[in-house]
């Protein structure tokens, strides 16, 4: 029982790391392509047919 003393605040700092680094790869827009599908519906590279 004395070792959940220590999982416990590790288990939450390590949480609040994880949040904090996706918080910041939200807000340099890291997720942010509007270039990206206007490309690929214009491209014929991929196809919904494959190639025989």
């Amino acid at each position: 029982m004395e070792v959940l003393s220590y999982l416990i605040p590790i288990s939450i700092v390590m949480g609040g790391v994880g949040l904090l680094a996706f918080v910041y790869t939200v807000r340099s827009d890291q997720y942010d392509d509007p270039e990206g599908n206007s490309q690929r519906i214009l491209s014929d590279e991929w196809d919904d047919h494959p190639k025989p």
